[in-house]
């Protein structure tokens, strides 16, 4: 369980043990259509032929016809709200030449973006004793698919979806349950169990929840509404420093002033519970007084914070102005 915009865990348990993640990884390859979207490789509405392996696949489908085209953003929605395998392998097929050549593909990139615990054999999560993530990579993809993609992240959203007539619905309890979730995948197989890679919204706050290997749908459902529920109600998120701002100050050693201000180049804010927050120290470390001259924008000191319960953090502090 992770505050999206402070990246801070507010629950964990065996996050980096690789797992099954059955559909969940459904993410990864959404991850490289969007990727091939924003660089302008691949648009909407072109349209993509569905060969007989992709139309063969079983499981949950879209209910693709071989031999057909089909646009780029109904296979989108396809696999996002219908969770179609048929639809993954028809992105496999045609970004890569083949299912095993976009498997390794998306295993490299899962590794460039620090998914290190992350390898995946197919497009879709199919049983695989290979094919293996962490929850922790499911976070942090979700992570970066809803903050580079926001344009497509409403997809995730969408409770319904009908192609070639048939009407299916979205496979994410969250959605119906009044939490503010807006996303994003679920997964089940027998190995996998039943798990949910989910994100709500609630009075500007957004976290991430990732759960995997519970054994019915239902418990599935309670799980993560309870996590939810637990980061929204007992965690806050305080600012404790706008972008820009003056922190402290640092004596000169022979300039033609006898200080220059350290400040923030990022908004510093942290997600605790109200008890940590009582608790919380912050120091500023650097070597004074600091020798001149000083160009403005410098790294000078650090910003030390820490708390019960949380991994301690380090904030570089800048020049805020220069000093002859």
């Amino acid at each position: 369980l992770i505050d999206h915009e402070t990246g801070q865990v507010l629950y964990a348990k065996n996050a980096d043990e690789p797992l099954p993640p059955a559909s969940m990884s459904k993410l990864m390859t959404v991850l490289m259509v969007f990727e091939r979207l924003h660089e302008g490789r691949l648009q909407l509405d072109d349209e993509l032929t569905v060969s007989e392996k992709a139309w063969r696949k079983g499981g949950s489908k879209m209910f693709v016809e071989v031999g057909k085209r089909v646009r780029v953003e109904d296979l989108l929605r396809g696999i996002i709200v219908q969770s179609g395998n048929d639809a993954c392998i028809v992105f496999a097929e045609n970004l890569a030449g083949s299912e095993e050549a976009f498997a390794e593909e998306m295993t490299a990139r899962a590794h460039e973006l620090g998914l290190t615990n992350t390898t995946l054999k197919n497009a879709s999560g199919w049983p695989d004793p290979d094919h293996l993530m962490s929850v922790r990579d499911l976070a942090t993809l979700a992570g970066i698919i809803i903050s580079e993609h926001p344009e497509y992240y409403t997809i995730f959203g969408e409770t319904e979806f009908e192609f070639g007539g048939i009407l299916q619905y979205a496979r994410n309890p969250l959605l119906r349950r009044g939490v503010g979730a807006d996303g994003l995948k679920t997964g089940h197989t027998e190995d996998a169990g039943y798990g949910l890679t989910a994100s709500a919204t609630r009075d500007g706050r957004r976290l991430v929840l990732v759960l995997a290997g519970l054994e019915t749908p239902g418990q599935r459902a309670r799980e993560s509404e309870r996590l939810l529920e637990h980061g929204f109600r007992d965690f806050k998120t305080y600012e404790l420093f706008e972008a820009g701002q003056t922190v402290d100050s640092a004596a000169v050693w022979l300039g033609d002033q006898e200080t220059v201000p350290l400040v923030t180049d990022r908004r510093v804010v942290l997600t605790l519970t109200p008890e940590a927050r009582r608790a919380l120290e912050v120091k500023v470390v650097y070597d004074e007084p600091v020798p001149a001259p000083v160009a403005l924008g410098t790294t000078l000191a650090e910003l030390e914070i820490s708390a019960p319960g949380i991994e301690p953090r380090r904030v570089p502090l800048l020049a805020g102005e220069e000093v002859q």
